[in-house]
Formats: structure tokens, C-alpha cells, sequence
């Protein structure tokens, strides 16, 4: 028995491992790519990336030109980027397309060169993670540099998906509100949903049962979104903040306040 046990072991180790595949979809049906696939690819190139969102400090990666995987992608349209974990955040696809700026790559792990773990013991990174190059160019946020991905796929704009996240037609283009909606599609719903809606399942949602803006005083409120730890000190906190002016300005702060204050009273049950 020991002897039978030792050969499938050793048999279990001569095989190759199976790779990890990317589902994308960007409109012109599915297309599977295994890391073997993409780092074999003409285009696949050495992008160091100075300072890197995931890693906090310089990273050298293998990486592919993600507008190269999305063909017939065209202006207007919005990309989905689901990962492992639960963490969904749309892109537009002018932040893609436009070469002027800052330019998406789909960075790819090596099996035989793994990538070092995260910081704050959150795991790791790989297979297939999107980095920026001169992100600043674009206004690229921390949330747009989704990590584990599984998946990415072309789809609607957030408010036709999930109507009972939207402030009424009624409110002036101008309204805080309607900016602060943006916001919160840029940073907020990338980990919760809003009024039992949305992909993303990291948080809470942030309307059902109760806002946030209902417990939290404002300046409790805005130093919870900069360090969530400045509120409950909790080592396994998942949720990074927005401690920067970069990350998060003071006035699109103040605008995501007063969306989620507004949808405080424009709760719909699931």
C-alpha cells in the first residue's frame, strides 16, 4: 500500500499543473485565457510599475497591453472586472482606448516565478492583475487596479443595471448628489452593494438597513472613509480607505456624503 501510495504521489507531481484562466468577454463572445496562453503572446512585455497599488512599492511584472484582449472595444463602453473574492468595479473603456494617457496592462503571474504575498497578510495578488502605467494621466483611482481577476466582460452603465442605486432624473445635472454617484461608482461599489443592488460582495450594503450617514456623525463619517481603522482597530479589516487626495478629494468626499445621505431617504427594500 505504501509503495502504490508513493507512486501516485510521485505521479501527481510529474503532472503539469492546470493554469489559471481569465474569462473575457468584451462583446464578440467568450474568449479563455490560460497564463501559458498570454505570456507566450507576441506582445507580452517587462512594465515596472513605481508604485504599485497592491504591493505598496516598485513592481516588475510580465504584461500584456489590455486593450490587445479586448477587441471591437469602442468608446462608450463599459468593462466589468470581477475577482475571486468578490470585488466587481466597472472601467469605461475611454480609459483604455486613450494612448495619450495612462495605459491598462494585464499583468500575468508565472507559476514558475511567483509573486510575494501582499502586504497585511491579504493573500495574494495573482494570476492576472490590472496595472497602470502614468496612472495620474487619467485620474486612475486605487479601486480601478482590480486584483485575482477571473473575469471581464463588456456591460451597461451602473445606473441601467441597478436602477435603485440612482438619484432621481429630476435633480440638476450640477446636483452634489449626481456627482457624488460617480464617486461612489469609482470607490464605494466596488466591495458593497446599495439598496440590496450591485455585483460586488466584500461589505455591507451601504443604504439597507441603515446608511452609514445615520449612525456616523459627518467628521466620524469622513475620517471612517479616509482609515477605517481610526474607527474600529480590527487587524482583519479588509477595507483600505482612501487616506490620500489622490485616492479620494476632499470635495469628491463631500459629494459621496451627500449621495449617500440622499439615498438614506430613498431607501428600496430588496
Amino acid at each position: 500500500m505504501w509503495l502504490r501510495r508513493l507512486c501516485l504521489s510521485a505521479l501527481c507531481f510529474a503532472l503539469p499543473l492546470r493554469a489559471a484562466e481569465l474569462n473575457v468577454d468584451a462583446g464578440r463572445g467568450v474568449h479563455l485565457w490560460t497564463t501559458s496562453q498570454l505570456l507566450a503572446r507576441p506582445d507580452v512585455r517587462n512594465v515596472t510599475i513605481p508604485i504599485d497599488v497592491a504591493f505598496r512599492g516598485t513592481m516588475t511584472y510580465r504584461a500584456v497591453p489590455l486593450r490587445a484582449l479586448l477587441p471591437g472595444l469602442q468608446r462608450g463602453d463599459r468593462l466589468q472586472f470581477v475577482a475571486a473574492d468578490g470585488f466587481s468595479i466597472d472601467i469605461p473603456a475611454d480609459t483604455i482606448l486613450d494612448q495619450a494617457g495612462a495605459q491598462a496592462w494585464l499583468a500575468v503571474e508565472d507559476p514558475r516565478h511567483p509573486w510575494p504575498p501582499l502586504p497585511d497578510h491579504k493573500g495574494d495578488a495573482g494570476p492576472f492583475y490590472v496595472v497602470w502605467t502614468n496612472p495620474a494621466a487619467a485620474g486612475i483611482g486605487t479601486e480601478q487596479w482590480p486584483y485575482q481577476l477571473v473575469r471581464i466582460r463588456r456591460t451597461q452603465n451602473i445606473a441601467a443595471r441597478f436602477p435603485a442605486t440612482a438619484p432621481a432624473v429630476a435633480l440638476p445635472a450640477d446636483s452634489p448628489v449626481r456627482h457624488g454617484y460617480k464617486v461612489f461608482q469609482r470607490t464605494c461599489f466596488a466591495c458593497h452593494t446599495l439598496n440590496g443592488q450591485g455585483d460586488a460582495r466584500m461589505g455591507p450594503d451601504l443604504n439597507i438597513p441603515h446608511s452609514p450617514t445615520e449612525y456616523l456623525s459627518d467628521a466620524m463619517l469622513r475620517a471612517f472613509i479616509r482609515n477605517p481603522q481610526s474607527l474600529r482597530r480590527w487587524p482583519e479589516g479588509k477595507m483600505s480607505g482612501f487616506a490620500t487626495q489622490e485616492s479620494l478629494s476632499d470635495a469628491d468626499l463631500g459629494a459621496l456624503l451627500a449621495y449617500l445621505r440622499y439615498m438614506a431617504q430613498h431607501k428600496v427594500r430588496p
